[in-house]
């Protein structure tokens, strides 16, 4: 959220945050029109307090001098004052309940360095890793999708029928290699300094309110006990959508001191988006779905600390890429690309290699967000009501908040069964992950279940 005094002091500056942004439909005019008319009402109510202070008064010196018609008459105008201040104050009260939502519609403010653009096209690419010593793959590299069924190590129509489409198996070597993932990078992230969490998975709307993920993207959001649709409150509960929710919110309200940052904070959970599993040729395979899990990482420094920790919040997830000797890129989000509640990210992007394959990025394959680095600098620790003491005699102020996947793993599963496998449809496990796979070299495939495995063959 940003402060109502720096959207009063900078409406052109906002202006031309929305602009940069693409955004036309958040009323700004009427916000700015109804935070007017609400100092308006606040500087009359305090006349009519101090106009209703000073009569009080003189009721009292008029009865002692014995001046019963003007004491009378004092007594009726404070009654008036009376009413004429309720009226205004709820009249206030209203304006500043809509101009608290109007503030939680409007998004952050853009930092001037970052591209301008209106979609993912117009993003800046800032370096790639990789590819000079990438395995030569196969002449034609089966997708992940086909592969995991040919492997049985993806289930898709199971997973439809259990929970409808959106959500699928993992399966034997499947399984045990999501497993693997999630265990590397928790331990990854525990050598780089970060605290381990282990968050509850549904989160309240104030939590979702505080992180900006409501009212933005309520469409968006599994709700449990009701449609999106209708109206919620605070006691609402909504399943997971990424784990920056729950551990951003651990600290909601706190006052930390100077000595508690930075805050590094990891935490595992499974994730749960409806927008996931809507965007044309992405439905196929596990590159969108309903149900994905995810390794958050999850910063809290002091403001002048967080462009630094931002740049280092990008290297402590592609260490996890590196580690596992996949291709990948570092995009800097243009304007138009940006995220609500994000004032500057940065995407980390693996190269899967089966769409339209040849050898190399630029001629086949195509790239997978598997992470954004976001810095939101004091937004959303405005909306929770997190701040910091610089020293414990000082005001307190608002911290800075980061984040960013490390990494989401669907994507990176797919990066894997792509990059690493091999001409005999076999694929092969990196070095890195073989210590949480019991030393196994080969996802080699299992033998399908049922009748329906009769038509398909099963492995002789």
């Amino acid at each position: 959220m940003l402060s109502r005094q720096f959207v009063r002091e900078n409406p052109d500056a906002i202006r031309e945050a929305l602009e940069r942004r693409g955004i036309d439909d958040v009323g700004f005019e009427d916000l700015l029109a109804v935070d007017e008319e609400w100092r308006e009402l606040k500087s009359r109510g305090d006349d009519l307090r101090h106009e209703r202070n000073q009569v009080s008064n003189r009721i009292g010196e008029l009865k002692r001098e014995g001046n019963e018609a003007d004491a009378e008459a004092a007594i009726e105008r404070s009654q008036q004052l009376k009413e004429t201040l309720q009226e205004i104050e709820a009249r206030a009260d209203e304006l500043e309940a809509d101009l608290e939502q109007r503030l939680l519609e409007l998004p952050n403010v853009p930092r001037e360095e970052i591209p301008t653009g209106q979609n993912e096209r117009d993003n800046e690419e800032v370096r790639r890793h990789g590819f000079e010593t990438a395995r030569e793959l196969p002449a034609d590299v089966t997708p992940h999708y086909d592969l995991g069924e040919d492997l049985d190590v993806l289930d898709f129509e199971r997973g439809a029928k259990v929970a409808g489409g959106g959500f699928y198996f993992l399966k034997g070597d499947g399984a045990r290699l999501e497993h693997a993932l999630v265990r590397f990078m928790r331990d990854l992230h525990r050598e780089q300094g970060y605290t381990e969490v282990f968050p509850p998975i549904p989160v309240n709307t104030t939590a979702m309110t505080g992180t900006g993920q409501l009212p933005k993207f309520a469409d968006d959001a599994f709700r449990v006990g009701a449609r999106n649709d209708q109206p919620y409150d605070d006691d609402d509960l909504w399943l997971c959508p990424t784990a920056e929710v729950p551990v951003t919110n651990m600290y909601a309200d706190d006052i930390l001191l100077r000595d508690d940052l930075p805050i590094k904070h990891q935490a595992y959970t499974p994730n749960f988006r409806r927008e996931a599993g809507e965007h044309g040729t992405e439905t196929r395979g596990i590159a969108r779905v309903h149900q994905f899990n995810k390794v958050e990482l999850v910063n809290f420094v002091e403001p002048d600390d967080s462009d630094d920790r931002l740049e280092s919040l990008v290297a402590e997830a592609e260490a996890v890429l590196r580690r596992l000797d996949l291709p990948y890129r570092v995009v800097l989000l243009c304007d138009g690309d940006l995220t609500f509640a994000s004032a500057k990210t940065y995407d980390i992007e693996v190269w899967a290699p089966a769409d339209d394959m040849a050898h190399g990025p630029d001629r086949g394959g195509r790239w997978l967000e598997v992470s954004s680095a976001s810095n939101f600098e004091a937004f959303q620790a405005r909306r929770i009501g997190l701040r910091y003491r610089p020293e414990r005699h000082e005001s307190a102020e608002y911290l800075h908040t980061l984040n960013a996947s490390g990494l989401a793993l669907p994507r990176v599963l797919i990066a894997l069964l792509e990059y690493y496998q091999n001409e005999d449809g076999t694929v092969t496990i990196p070095e890195t992950l073989r210590p949480y796979m019991d030393g196994q070299e080969r996802i080699e495939g299992h033998d399908p279940v049922g009748e329906s495995a009769v038509g398909a063959g099963k492995r002789e």
